[in-house]
């Protein structure tokens, strides 16, 4: 499958979407008239206050033990796979304005706004099922979201599970035949996406959160759709990895908060190469650029 998204009008969607969430996002409370720093708001005279026991210094980060980084990765790790060096760890408290909204229609994006210099992996469809790529997902602790179609993924839906559990990645949803939406009525849209969710909330125990739509063509039947399935976001992309490197949406380099997009293919559909080759060859343009990499749905 060699997909590419509708990108007309594409991110401004998103902007638009995420901006409407930083109104409100932070504020202070006002004084009353007259009253100096630290003072009530009615300006009467504050009561003096007994100091309190001293603020306990914060302990220093344990240091790596011998032969790891700082994500806990054994250094022989990344030489196993093609890279250079580690990995740089990806913020514990993320810089991100909060996407996803608690009612209303889904939001659509390709980028999250945040100033970490991160990016998210992530993998479509689900036709192949190489074991080495579990193995490489657990030996450098990758956080990917893995969006499945039905009619690939299906046939080995413990594959995948295995792959969430070794690199704390997340399962969300890819239409249960891939068809392309925006050929199809409101109601054969929501069956391909509703239809979905029931099969990955049966086999894994959670209702997707996330949707991305076949090739990336959506229109509002499929937001309206989506949305009545339970979906809070349709997930798009800014960059997709090819074989050897990165095709970029706009201008040729990667931005903070960028949605890669990757499939699940093997030597047939990359003329020879293997899935793990692909990401070792993702994860050095990744690094080349100074990024890292980062779980998608903490952002969110």
């Amino acid at each position: 499958m060699r997909g590419r998204a509708r990108r007309s009008g594409l991110w401004a969607a998103g902007a638009v979407a995420i901006g409407v969430l930083v109104v409100g996002a932070s504020g202070c409370a006002g004084q009353g008239a007259g009253a100096g720093p630290g003072a009530p708001p009615d300006g009467t005279a504050a009561k003096s206050a007994t100091p309190g026991p001293a603020t306990p210094k914060k302990a220093a980060p344990a240091p790596a033990a011998p032969g790891t980084d700082a994500r806990g990765v054994p250094l022989k790790a990344y030489t196993r796979w093609g890279l250079a060096g580690p990995l740089a760890p990806a913020p514990a408290r993320p810089d991100r304005t909060p996407v996803l909204k608690a009612s209303g229609p889904p939001v659509v994006l390709d980028r999250v706004r945040t100033r970490d210099k991160v990016v998210f992996l992530t993998f479509d469809d689900g036709a192949e099922k190489d074991p080495r790529f579990i193995k490489m997902v657990g030996d450098l602790k990758l956080p990917i979201s893995m969006f499945l179609t039905d009619s690939v993924a299906g046939s080995d839906y413990g594959h995948f599970a295995r792959l969430r559990d070794a690199g704390g990645g997340a399962i969300q949803n890819h239409t249960t035949g891939h068809a392309n939406l925006r050929t199809l009525s409101y109601e054969g849209q929501r069956a391909q996406i509703c239809h979905q969710q029931d099969r990955l909330a049966a086999r894994f125990g959670t209702r997707p959160a996330l949707f991305r739509p076949p090739y990336g063509n959506y229109n509002d039947d499929t937001v309206r759709a989506a949305g009545s399935c339970g979906v809070r976001a349709l997930v798009l992309w800014r960059e997709s990895m090819q074989i050897h490197n990165m095709r970029y949406a706009e201008g040729d380099s990667l931005k903070p908060g960028d949605i890669v997009l990757a499939h699940f293919r093997g030597p047939d559909e990359l003329k020879g190469s293997t899935i793990t080759e692909m990401t070792a060859r993702m994860l050095r343009r990744i690094q080349d650029q100074g990024f890292t990499v980062a779980r998608l749905e903490d952002y969110l």
